[in-house]
């Protein structure tokens, strides 16, 4: 499939395969092609990188921290960090949790949590599996019940 980009976006997908030649962890690189998993520590090796770079969020808006990227862009970024088979970072942090915050969070939420979930100061994770229930909300059977000024969880998650 033939596409036209413009000047612009052949200058941004050439800064994102330069950037990605440069720039991706030369040990989590060699990790790949011995077939290692990577650790925690590799994920958020590339994920300050990426960060650094201000492309971390792509999607996300400028004023809580997103690069301003076109579609075109977006797209361009996305297809040439799978082309070079980088590793796919989690996505709990940047595209689930942030945009849940600068969409529905407090100003003070979003000052707290916002800028260090992009820098990969905070390490978020999904949270509600359960044995039986498995990520279908509907199904979980933990609870917590107001005891006084505080809660009490009764439930068991899997992880």
């Amino acid at each position: 499939m033939n596409l036209d980009f413009s000047p612009e976006d052949i200058a941004f997908r050439d800064a994102v395969r330069a950037f990605i030649a440069s720039d991706y962890p030369a040990d989590l690189r060699a990790k790949q092609k011995a077939g290692e998993h990577p650790g925690r520590e590799d994920y958020l090796s590339w994920h300050r990188a990426l960060a650094k770079k201000g492309w971390i969020a792509p999607g996300w808006p400028v004023e809580y921290g997103g690069p301003g990227l076109t579609p075109t862009q977006k797209h361009l970024l996305a297809n040439e960090l799978a082309a070079a088979d980088t590793i796919r970072l989690p996505p709990f942090g940047i595209s689930m949790v942030g945009p849940v915050i600068y969409t529905f969070g407090t100003a003070e939420q979003k000052a707290r949590f916002l800028p260090p979930t992009l820098a990969g100061d905070i390490w978020w994770c999904q949270g509600y599996s359960e044995p039986g229930a498995g990520s279908d909300l509907a199904s979980l059977t933990t609870r917590a019940v107001r005891d006084g000024d505080h809660y009490v969880v009764n439930g068991q998650k899997t992880w």
